[in-house]
């Protein structure tokens, strides 16, 4: 009798175990499905910032991407102040301002595509560890990455694409470089005249390309920043399966 006891208990703890097992089978698969894999978080991070990256660029990339839009558009820089209130008091000096400005605009306009392969290489080379800080990050964490991964790089790159559009005939058959010498030529040959020194007029050297370049990229970082900052905040803006599994993450922690 005891020995046929055992025999049932055997059997019942070997069922009950297996029966317990496919139980914690059943959960680990099902919290499997519920969560997000690493695999998916990286996918939908690299997949956010391409989307964020080319409208960014896009937006800015197109006529009057940065003229027509006051957070963006170039003005003539603070050193060549001196120069704007100069060459107005002149007959067709401000003409000459506005034709100036409007030229350094269209070659940030024409520059900035230049960012898309640099930045698409960073965002390729992100590893895991990058996905999970940025995701989980503050909302401007992945602008910040792209920053400090692309900066150096994109800005010697700018440099050269930069040179080429102010070579460019952008505006009325002319290039920005010739309106800006024209302008800034002859401020100082003025300011180095006679009545010049008289007046006291101080020459005004600026390289162009270098403000032109800081400029255009301090834009694209802006407006990376604001594309990213709706891709966290507003699930209309997440266009994929993919996009909001990943992105929902966040809402379910702000619920927290």
């Amino acid at each position: 009798m005891k020995k046929l006891i055992s025999i049932i208990l055997i059997a019942f703890l070997t069922s009950s175990c297996a029966e317990l097992l496919q139980i914690a089978k059943s959960l680990n698969e099902t919290n499997s499905n519920i969560g997000v894999s690493n695999s998916e978080n990286i996918s939908g991070l690299k997949s956010s910032l391409n989307v964020g990256l080319e409208k960014a660029v896009n937006l800015l990339g197109t006529e009057n991407g940065f003229y027509k839009d006051l957070a963006y558009k170039l003005l003539l820089p603070d050193e060549a102040q001196p120069i704007i209130n100069n060459i107005k008091l002149i007959p067709g000096g401000q003409e000459l301002v506005n034709k100036t400005v409007l030229s350094l605009n269209r070659s940030a306009e024409d520059a900035v595509k230049e960012a898309i392969p640099i930045f698409k290489n960073a965002i390729l080379n992100m590893t895991f560890s990058d996905a999970t800080n940025i995701l989980f990050g503050a909302d401007n964490a992945a602008t910040e990455f792209l920053r400090k991964n692309t900066y150096a790089q994109l800005k010697d790159a700018f440099q050269i694409k930069v040179k080429q559009s102010l070579s460019k005939p952008l505006v009325a058959n002319v290039s920005t470089t010739d309106t800006w010498n024209l302008l800034h030529n002859g401020y100082n040959s003025a300011a180095k005249s006679t009545l010049g020194k008289i007046a006291g007029l101080k020459e005004v050297n600026i390289n162009i390309e270098d403000y032109v370049s800081g400029k255009a990229l301090d834009a694209i970082f802006m407006k990376i920043a604001i594309e990213e900052k709706l891709i966290r905040k507003d699930p209309i803006a997440r266009t994929s399966e993919l996009l909001k599994k990943v992105f929902g993450q966040l809402d379910k922690k702000q619920m927290i």
